[in-house]
């Protein structure tokens, strides 16, 4: 009895020391402090861009308990926009948001992420290729390529951007010709090829250029971000549906050497949130975009117009010629390339296969015959 009662206390003993040791552990991590991030967007503070950005760092910070806390600055912060590669490689930046197409000087296939027709794909499929259909292998073989010392996360599906901002609606191919205009990428190539010359700006720099008339037209990407940047405020004239941007998505960099170095659960939470924020990215675009446009029209008096069918076709041919060229100079340029028109041919036979055209279906509900109001 009397070796039991011993037995007992020396248990109580070791189990207190023990509680206490438990207790203490997460004592020295909270001294420690959670993983903190600088990062800069490629996005003036106000775009929705830049809270997409915001929204995923969010996302992270939520679900690895504050163990990570990303903070997220304004394009130009730290450095320019389009520097925003070379600040992460280095370390300068722990990490950023952005898209693949800034990054164009480095290295022209970069742009095959986004800018272009994209082979008849749209940005979700696009995705689909780049996690399913080797685009993503390919993507870090070109950042190994060209020395960068970055961990992508490609995510957030765009719509299909409009042709851009103009000073009068344009009817034919030969409106364009002689204007000065801003894009980026591959539509560089493109554009110049129909004879518009074309100036590359980062999206905060783009309605000033307009409105000291360094620009005569030009795009940057949907409804919700033209407005906020001021583009009604320079041009009454918008013209919908373009091939030069059908596929783009968003970029997620990490400094390579850092995100490596992060715990393994923390690099599992980080893959999840990029395709949490992908999601909840599309579904906000699909609300903001469809509200800013039509404020646009009831409020700013801005006028939209379709695209000429003559002027889509000339962007695909002169897409066409661009993309020889290069993929003749360019062995990874072609190898992307040949991956993604291979990927395009099954997967848009089967979208156009399979998918109903909800033309008909809108013209039913909110056209002529308005059923909808009948319901």
């Amino acid at each position: 009895m009397t070796q039991g009662k011993g037995s007992r206390r020396r248990f109580l003993k070791g189990a207190a020391v023990a509680t206490a040791a438990g207790l203490a552990a997460p004592a020295v991590a909270q001294a420690q402090g959670p993983i903190t991030m600088r990062w800069q967007s490629t996005w003036p503070s106000k775009d929705i861009f830049h809270e997409y950005a915001l929204d995923f760092a969010k996302k992270v910070n939520d679900m690895t308990g504050g163990d990570l806390r990303i903070e997220v600055l304004p394009a130009g912060a730290v450095v320019p926009a389009f520097g925003i590669l070379d600040a992460i490689s280095k370390g300068t930046l722990d990490g950023g948001h952005g898209v693949c197409v800034y990054h164009y000087g480095k290295q022209p296939a970069l742009a095959l992420w986004g800018s272009g027709p994209g082979f008849a794909m749209d940005a979700n499929m696009l995705l689909a290729w780049h996690k399913y259909g080797g685009g993503k292998e390919l993507l870090d073989k070109l950042y190994a390529s060209i020395g960068a010392n970055v961990q992508s996360f490609m995510y957030g599906p765009m719509p299909t951007q409009p042709l851009g901002w103009f000073k009068r609606p344009v009817a034919r191919p030969d409106d364009l010709k002689g204007l000065k205009f801003r894009t980026v990428g591959i539509s560089i190539d493109v554009f110049q090829g129909m004879g518009l010359a074309v100036n590359a700006l980062p999206g905060g720099e783009i309605v000033s250029a307009m409105d000291r008339g360094l620009l005569d037209a030009a795009e940057f990407n949907n409804a919700s971000s033209d407005r906020v940047l001021g583009f009604p405020d320079v041009s009454k004239v918008c013209m919908l549906q373009s091939y030069h941007q059908n596929a783009e998505q968003f970029e997620i960099l990490f400094n390579k050497t850092k995100f490596d170095a992060l715990p393994e659960r923390m690099r599992a939470l980080i893959s999840n949130a990029v395709e949490a924020a992908s999601a909840d990215m599309s579904w906000k675009a699909i609300d903001r975009y469809s509200k800013d446009y039509v404020e646009m029209q009831q409020k700013d008096g801005v006028r939209f117009f379709k695209t000429p069918d003559a002027i889509l076709k000339q962007q695909l041919e002169v897409y066409d010629e661009v993309v020889r060229k290069y993929a003749a100079s360019n062995p990874l340029f072609k190898e992307i390339m040949q991956s993604q028109i291979a990927y395009a041919e099954r997967v848009t036979r089967w979208e156009q296969d399979t998918v109903v055209n909800r033309r008909m279906a809108f013209d039913h509900y909110f056209g002529q015959n308005a059923a909808a109001k009948k319901l």
